[in-house]
C-alpha cells in the first residue's frame, strides 16, 4: 500500500512546486507607484503600463520634429488655441459601441502644416495644386538646420550672414519663436519671427532652396504675411513646412522626411516630420 501511494504524494508535491513557480505571491513586493498583478509588477491596475511618448528615437539619432495637436496649441488669429473640441470621441467601448472611435475638426494650417501654391493664389487653387501637387522628392531627403541671429525678421541682410551654400534644397531656420516657445502658448502671437518680403526674395535668386521649414505658423513675418508667401509660391516650386520643433537639435545636415495628408482639393495639410542624424 505504501508504495502505491508514493508516486501519488510526488506527484502533487511536483504540481505545488509548478503551481508557485507561475503563480505571483501574495507577498509580491512592488516598487512605489506599481501594482501587483498576475504577470508581476505593473504601472496600472489590470497590468497596462504607462504609455511613454517621446520625440527623440534610435539612441539619439532620430528626431520627431512634429508638434503634438492640444487643444491649448496655437491657432491663426485665436486667444484660445484648438480648443477642447478640435478632437472628440464620436464613439465608445464604455458608452456601449464595439469600439472606440473619434473625429477631428481643425484647419489644414494647424500645427505641423504645409502650404501648397493654392494658399495664396487664387488661379492656382481653381487648376487643382493642392497638397497632393507635392513633391515628395522635395519633402524628403538631405536637409540643413541653421540658426537665424535672434534680432530681427529674416531680411534679405539676415539671408546673406548665414552663408547658406549653393546646391543646398532644404533648409529649416530655427528662430526666435523656439527660443521663446511660440508654439507651447496658447495665444496666437502676432511678433514670432518670419520672413520679411526681401528675404524671401534674396532666398528665391540667389540660393537652391526649394523646402523653406520654420518655427511658428507661418513663414511669412506677420507684417509681411502675404508678400512673403507671393513670392515663395509664385513659381509653384517651393514648398514651406512650417510650426516644426526645433529645440534641442544640433544644427547641421540631417535627413528630412515630411510627407502632408493626401488631401484633395486642400491647400494645406498637417504633416509629420521627421530628422534622422
Amino acid at each position: 500500500m505504501t508504495n502505491v501511494r508514493l508516486p501519488l504524494l510526488c506527484a502533487a508535491a511536483i504540481a505545488i512546486v509548478i503551481a508557485s513557480a507561475v503563480t505571483p505571491s501574495l507577498e509580491l513586493s512592488c516598487p512605489s507607484g506599481f501594482f501587483a498583478d498576475s504577470i508581476g509588477c505593473s504601472q496600472e491596475e489590470g497590468g497596462v503600463p504607462v504609455p511613454v511618448r517621446k520625440d527623440v528615437y534610435g539612441n539619439g539619432r532620430i528626431f520627431d520634429i512634429t508638434h503634438t495637436y492640444r487643444p491649448d496649441m496655437p491657432s491663426w488669429g485665436s486667444v484660445e488655441g484648438l480648443g477642447p473640441d478640435f478632437i472628440k470621441q464620436s464613439e465608445s467601448i464604455k458608452n456601449g459601441s464595439l469600439a472606440n472611435s473619434s473625429e477631428m475638426k481643425l484647419g489644414v494650417h494647424s500645427g505641423t502644416h504645409l502650404d501648397a501654391p493654392g494658399h495664396f493664389f487664387d488661379h492656382y487653387f481653381d487648376a487643382g495644386y493642392d497638397v497632393t501637387t507635392l513633391d515628395l522628392e522635395v519633402l524628403n531627403g538631405p536637409a540643413l538646420l541653421v540658426d537665424v541671429p535672434r534680432d530681427s525678421n529674416i531680411t534679405a541682410e539676415v539671408m546673406k550672414s548665414l552663408n547658406i551654400p549653393k546646391g543646398v534644397r532644404r533648409v529649416l531656420f530655427r528662430t526666435l519663436n523656439t527660443d521663446r516657445r511660440l508654439m507651447w502658448k496658447k495665444e496666437f502671437d502676432t511678433s514670432y519671427v518670419g520672413f520679411m518680403e526681401d528675404g524671401a526674395k534674396w532666398l528665391v535668386e540667389n540660393t537652391d532652396i526649394k523646402l523653406v521649414g520654420i518655427d511658428y505658423l507661418s513663414a511669412a513675418a506677420y507684417v509681411h504675411g502675404a508678400p512673403s508667401h507671393y513670392v515663395f509660391l509664385r513659381s509653384r516650386e517651393i514648398i514651406l513646412v512650417e510650426a516644426l520643433k526645433l529645440e534641442d537639435i544640433q544644427v547641421g545636415i540631417y535627413s528630412l522626411h515630411c510627407l502632408p495628408l493626401k488631401l484633395l482639393g486642400s491647400e494645406g495639410s498637417p504633416a509629420r516630420c521627421i530628422l534622422i542624424g
